[in-house]
């Protein structure tokens, strides 16, 4: 029979033990190793449960989109953006589960997602992305439709990188910063293939196209309202623009691309923030964002995206209004892999198209280092 003192140690050996097992169970259960891209088991069981609840979702205005993300514990959840700014946020955050089949919710408040092609202030970093350049000049900088002024305002956006089209060189933007005017409203046209596409924007040389400098054509592709993608071309002018297609303080990029994964370290170089730095938080996103159909002329349409990537943007840091066309690579050192096209956000959440997805709208490929 054991005494006091010896049951006691025999006690403490036994919790001991219990809790080294639960110590190796918890190991079982933690965040996956491996690439998390949408190919990954974790991120597909979630992409799962989102497809089952996401539509029934956002039928509230509150609910902006979902995202498949991580937690702080590294464990793959179903990402919920709520609008903060909407009198229900509360409400709707109550009422959403904390997890469904295993799988966690988290809330994410965020203002409402729009398209950021009007200026938010001046460029990032030693390098100026809103200046005139010598040609031929580097992408990654202002620029925009030559026409892009009405309701008193003039827009503009980011040349955010090179691309090939039949073996003819286009400068890649979004649909917004090239294309976005289609009623004659403030300035009594619309946007058409063959006008011209200017670096700086207008918004950088006083709304003066004539201080900017043509640079290359539109070429009309009318990736929105239909598509999936926010996207748009135009022709380069010959001995306009670097035809390594380098970027702004990131050089030259590769002509492969690369899926997104979650955690992935990425970088932009774009006309208002410059070059920037961030990490990839949410894949497949299905989020809404507010669209207006010329400069500062009010909101045109607002449309549902699919399976987009999202990145971390505190305080706009990443990707402020101006860098909408911007390229998102890999955070490498030389010829980084392009990752997706920028093109909307908030304060808090940057979006971005899958450049896959891009290029096959397009018939496309990316102009780089083979």
């Amino acid at each position: 029979m054991l005494n006091p003192r010896q049951f006691l140690r025999a006690l403490a050996a036994l919790s001991a033990g219990i809790l080294s097992g639960f110590v190796s169970l918890t190991a079982l259960a933690a965040p996956p190793a491996g690439v998390l891209d949408d190919t990954h088991a974790n991120v597909r069981a979630v992409m799962a449960v989102q497809q089952d609840v996401t539509a029934d979702w956002m039928r509230q205005p509150e609910i902006l989109g979902t995202a498949v993300g991580i937690d702080d514990s590294g464990n793959t959840t179903l990402l919920v953006y709520v609008d903060q700014e909407s009198s229900k946020a509360d409400e709707a955050v109550r009422n959403l589960p904390r997890n469904i089949r295993g799988i966690g919710v988290q809330v994410q408040l965020t203002e409402k997602f729009r398209a950021m092609a009007r200026p938010g202030g001046g460029g990032g970093g030693g390098v100026s992305h809103t200046a005139k350049q010598t040609p031929p000049i580097q992408l990654g900088t202002s620029g925009g439709w030559s026409y892009d002024l009405a309701n008193g305002y003039c827009c503009g956006g980011t040349l955010g990188s090179l691309v090939s089209i039949g073996g003819v060189q286009h400068i890649l933007s979004n649909y917004h910063v090239f294309e976005a005017d289609i009623v004659s409203g403030g300035n009594s046209r619309v946007a058409q293939t063959g006008d011209p596409v200017a670096q700086p924007g207008l918004i950088d040389v006083n709304c003066n196209a004539a201080t900017a400098q043509n640079v290359a054509t539109l070429v009309k592709k009318n990736s929105l309202p239909g598509s999936n993608v926010d996207c748009a071309v135009a022709q380069v002018v010959p001995g306009m623009v670097n035809s390594s297609g380098a970027i702004l303080e990131i050089g030259t990029i590769s002509s492969q691309t690369i899926a997104a994964s979650l955690n992935q370290a990425v970088k932009k170089s774009g006309r208002t923030t410059g070059l920037t730095n961030s990490t990839v938080s949410g894949l497949n996103a299905t989020v809404s964002i507010t669209y207006e159909n010329e400069c500062a002329g009010g909101t045109a349409f607002t449309k549902t995206f699919t399976g987009q990537i999202v990145i971390k943007n505190n305080g706009s840091r990443f990707l402020d209004s101006g860098d909408s066309g911007s390229l998102m690579v890999q955070d490498v050192a030389t010829n980084p892999r392009a990752v997706g096209l920028l093109f909307a956000g908030s304060s808090s959440t940057a979006i971005a198209n899958p450049i896959g997805q891009v290029l096959s709208f397009l018939g496309a490929t990316m102009v780089g280092t083979p």
